[in-house]
C-alpha cells in the first residue's frame, strides 16, 4: 500500500550532548519534522511512501529533500519554492532537567504555501493512506486549508486517513486547535494521540492520572478512546502512555481502541537517548502495521515496540529495521550484542 504523509520538515539544531542552548559553541545540523519521520519509518520498513511539503529551491532546501531520499522515502512530490526552511532548537534534558524546544518556523516555505502548490488528485494517485499530525494545519490558516482540501481529496477517493492530534501549545490556541481539529477530524479514520493531546484539544481528559508524577490509569484512557470515537466516528484510537520517572527514564506502553474493545501493550522501561520523533516512531509504527493487515493486539505492540527503539537513537528519524522492531515486539528486549 502507497502511503502519502503530509507537513513541515525542519532544519535540527542541537547543542553537542547535554550541553545547554547557552553552554554551547557548536550545533549538530539534522533535519526532522512528525510527518517526514513518519515517512522515514515507513521506508526503512520496506513500504512504498512519499512525503509531501514545501521548501525553498536553495541548498538548504535541496539537503532536507536529501536527508529523505537516502532513506528511500519517495520526494517527487514535494513543492519547491519560498524563502526558509523551518528551523527548530533541541536541547536535551538529562535527570530531573527537561528537553527544550525553541521554533523558528515562522514564515517557513511550507507556512507560506497556498492551496494552488498541491495538486492532490495527481499526489493521491495509487494511494491508500494518508497520514497528517495537528502541527500541519498550526502552522497557518493557509496550511489549515490545504490540509483539510487534502483530507476531503482523500476521503472521495476511498484512502484511510490517520493524524496524530500533536498539540503544540507555542503553535496555536487550545481553542484555534480544537476549533480546527474538530473539522478535520470528521474526515480522519485513525486517530493517535498522548496522555495530554485529547484534553489539549477536545477537552476529554482521562480519569486518575498525573502525567506530571508519571501516574496513569489504564481505565481512564479507555474512557478518553471511547469518547474521542464517540464523537467522530473514528475506527480506532491509538494513545501512548508514557510514564516519566525523569528525562532520561521513562516506562513506555500504548493503547489501542478499536471495534469498541481497548487493547494494551507491553510495557518497555527505557533509558533514553533521545525522545524527539518517539510519538511519530509510534505512529510510522501503527500505519504499517494496520495497514498490513495486523490485529489489534500485534498492531499495538509492533507500535509501542518501534517507538521504543527510537528512544534509543540520535536524531528525529527511527533508523531502525523491520527485523529489529519485530524482534523487541515478540520479546528480545535484552539488548544483548548482536553478532
Amino acid at each position: 500500500m502507497k502511503v502519502v504523509t503530509f507537513g513541515e520538515l525542519m532544519l535540527r539544531l542541537a547543542p553537542e550532548n547535554y550541553l545547554r542552548f547557552v553552554q554551547s559553541e557548536k550545533y549538530e545540523a539534522t533535519f526532522g519534522g512528525a510527518e517526514a519521520n513518519v515517512a522515514v519509518s515507513l521506508a526503512n520498513y520496506g513500504a512504498d511512501v512519499a512525503f509531501v511539503t514545501k521548501l525553498p529551491s536553495h541548498e538548504i532546501g535541496q539537503a532536507a529533500v536529501n536527508s529523505l531520499r537516502k532513506f528511500g522515502v519517495d520526494t517527487s512530490k514535494i513543492a519547491r519554492g519560498g524563502d526558509r526552511v523551518g528551523i527548530y532548537y533541541c536541547e536535551k534534558g538529562a535527570s530531573q532537567r527537561p528537553s527544550k524546544v525553541i521554533y523558528d518556523r515562522a514564515g517557513s516555505s511550507i507556512a507560506t504555501a497556498s492551496p494552488e502548490d498541491f495538486d492532490w488528485d495527481k499526489i493521491f494517485g495509487g494511494v491508500g493512506w494518508f497520514h497528517f499530525t495537528g502541527i500541519t494545519p498550526a502552522l497557518s490558516d493557509k496550511c489549515a486549508a490545504i490540509t483539510l482540501e487534502a483530507c476531503k481529496k482523500a476521503k472521495e477517493k476511498g484512502i484511510t486517513i490517520s493524524c496524530d492530534l500533536n498539540f503544540r501549545k507555542k503553535l496555536w490556541s487550545k481553542e484555534k486547535a480544537g476549533e480546527v481539529m474538530g473539522e478535520l477530524c470528521n474526515y480522519v479514520d485513525y486517530c493517535i494521540a498522548n496522555e495530554e493531546d485529547a484534553k489539549d484539544v477536545f477537552g476529554i481528559e482521562a480519569d486518575n492520572t498525573d502525567i506530571n508524577n508519571g501516574k496513569l490509569d489504564r481505565n481512564g484512557y479507555v474512557s478518553v478512546a471511547k469518547k474521542l470515537t464517540e464523537r467522530f466516528g473514528f475506527k480506532g484510537v491509538a494513545i501512548t502512555l508514557r510514564e516519566s520517572i525523569s528525562a532520561n527514564d521513562n516506562n513506555w506502553s500504548g493503547m489501542l481502541y478499536t471495534n469498541g474493545e481497548a487493547v494494551f501493550s507491553k510495557k518497555y522501561a527505557m533509558h533514553i537517548v533521545d525522545r524527539v520523533g518517539g510519538g511519530d516512531s509510534f505512529g510510522g509504527g501503527l500505519i504499517y502495521s494496520l495497514a498490513n493487515g495486523y490485529d489489534a493486539q500485534k498492531a499495538i505492540e509492533f507500535a509501542v515496540a518501534a517507538s521504543c527503539l527510537k528512544h534509543s537513537i540520535e536524531g528525529d528519524y527511527n533508523m531502525v529495521s523491520l527485523a529489529e522492531v519485530e524482534a523487541l515486539a515478540k520479546g528480545n528486549a535484552s539488548g544483548r550484542v548482536q553478532r
